[in-house]
């Protein structure tokens, strides 16, 4: 069975960051580490987190000064605790499993996942689901990355809009697989886009270059279902999609147009696909 570790980001979240971390500590098979990035918290979060740190020597903390909120800064969090691992010489795993402060698993989540990853090296990124409806791209939360392809093809998350998404796009880009696997489950304590209100949703789409038809069909697909983000947030997603005016520098900035091109090219074909069978169909 292949290895990993956990990286699990979180801000004033002292009543959920324990927890958290006590899920991933009673997996079947546990993460070789857990780093955890406190993101300028201002409440009990690093006491709780300096207490598991002394009491667990899987657990390791990186702990930033307080900046107030800012949701562009999970990504460099993210890279922080991976360029820890690399500085420290921690122990090389087969993947990296990408937490959250209020996500619970079943206790053989991991083992599920990696199971099916190590089956099939073309697997580069899974995810389990958190309920009964089917999504072909894998979750933010719970999501395992093969350390193989990250490192060949990125090195570290791009910091920009829209990371989450990219590394999907490139492994599909470059010949891999993303899977969800139904059969391995976790939970939220809080709703989905609770903090930001599906801002990134839609603007990424932007900066990704996404094809409106393609958005649109999302669109009416999670307003006719209301999942994964309920009605408001499908339309507060197309909200943020229409209205955003991409930036020069930064974070906010459009990836290159080669990215923009593969991206849309993939989206169009996925449209034809689907006229004709339902032609076909009909």
């Amino acid at each position: 069975m292949g290895s990993y570790f956990a990286i699990v980001t979180c801000r004033n979240s002292e009543n959920e960051i324990e927890n958290a971390i006590i899920s991933l500590l009673k997996q079947t098979i546990t993460p070789k580490y857990i780093i955890v990035v406190d993101d300028g918290s201002t409440d009990n979060t690093n006491r709780i987190l300096q207490r598991l740190k002394s009491s667990n020597n899987r657990v390791y903390l990186i702990s930033n000064p307080d900046l107030g909120y800012d949701i562009g800064r999970v990504v460099k969090n993210w890279n922080s605790a991976i360029g820890l691992a690399r500085k420290q010489g921690l122990e090389k795993t087969d993947y990296h499993m990408i937490s959250t402060d209020d996500t619970h698993y079943e206790a053989s989540y991991a083992e599920k996942i990696m199971q099916k990853m190590d089956s099939d090296e073309k697997i580069a990124i899974s995810s389990g689901n958190f309920d009964d409806n089917s999504y072909s791209t894998p979750h933010g939360a719970g999501r395992f990355v093969r350390n193989s392809f990250f490192e060949e093809f990125l090195d570290l998350y791009p910091e920009k809009m829209g990371y989450e998404s990219v590394i999907l796009q490139i492994s599909l880009y470059n010949g891999f697989k993303n899977v969800v696997n139904d059969n391995a489950r976790f939970s939220h304590t809080r709703p989905l886009g609770a903090n930001h209100h599906f801002y990134e949703f839609g603007a990424s789409m932007r900066t990704l270059g996404y094809d409106p038809l393609f958005v649109l069909g999302r669109f009416v697909q999670c307003f006719v279902t209301g999942r994964p983000m309920g009605r408001i947030g499908a339309l507060q997603m197309l909200y943020h999609y229409l209205s955003y005016n991409p930036k020069q520098v930064g974070y906010d900035i459009m990836y290159d147009p080669e990215i923009r091109k593969a991206i849309r090219t993939r989206q169009r074909t996925r449209i034809m696909q689907i006229l004709r069978l339902r032609n076909t169909n009909s």
